[in-house]
């Protein structure tokens, strides 16, 4: 009756009858590849979530545990961003920590406090702050590359040079999508 009211003729209707099979098979296979994809976007997630805050409870219990524990992670961050090249203004500090210069301004004078770095201006123009590590602020930054260097060795030694490849271009992605991201919401 259904078909006939749509002008639909008997033979078109068993034809079509054939067809809901095929389509069954087609709306299933949708449905399980949408099961699939979220199964994998909460995996996914979840690695991302554990894996950052694995590295950052590594990082902090290294530091804790070496002489320079009297830093944050936040603070050896800093010094990381500040470098042992030499003079970097506080806008490029800022820039590549992703913070304010309010909020690094309180960083920097906690590291000043306890000796990692120094800040002086230039002769050209006083209103621009530059940012350095002493000795002390050197010796951390070693330290703390050290860390991130056994880190990244580990990490390699577990794959093959093809699998170490398409590690760093899948990480690369990720970090391109999150700068991406980051830019846009400034």
């Amino acid at each position: 009756f259904f078909a006939r009211s749509l002008g639909i003729n008997q033979v078109r209707t068993n034809h079509m009858m054939h067809l809901i099979p095929v389509f069954i098979i087609i709306l299933e296979n949708k449905i399980m590849e949408n099961v699939i994809m979220r199964k994998i976007e909460d995996i996914l997630n979840k690695l991302l979530v554990q894996l950052f805050n694995d590295i950052l409870h590594i990082e902090e219990k290294v530091l804790k545990s070496s002489e320079i524990k009297d830093l944050s992670i936040t603070e050896i961050h800093t010094i990381d961003a500040i470098g042992t090249q030499g003079n970097r203004t506080m806008g490029e500090i800022a820039h590549d920590l992703r913070i304010t210069v309010g909020t690094l301004t309180s960083a920097i004078n906690r590291l000043i406090k306890k000796g990692y770095a120094e800040r002086s201006r230039t002769e050209e123009d006083r209103r621009v702050v530059l940012v350095s590590l002493t000795e002390k602020g050197k010796h951390a930054y070693k330290i703390h590359a050290d860390f991130h260097k056994e880190m990244v060795q580990a990490t390699l030694n577990s794959y093959n040079d093809e699998e170490q490849e398409v590690l760093c271009d899948v990480i690369e992605k990720i970090n391109i999508f999150f700068e991406d991201k980051y830019e846009g919401l400034q």
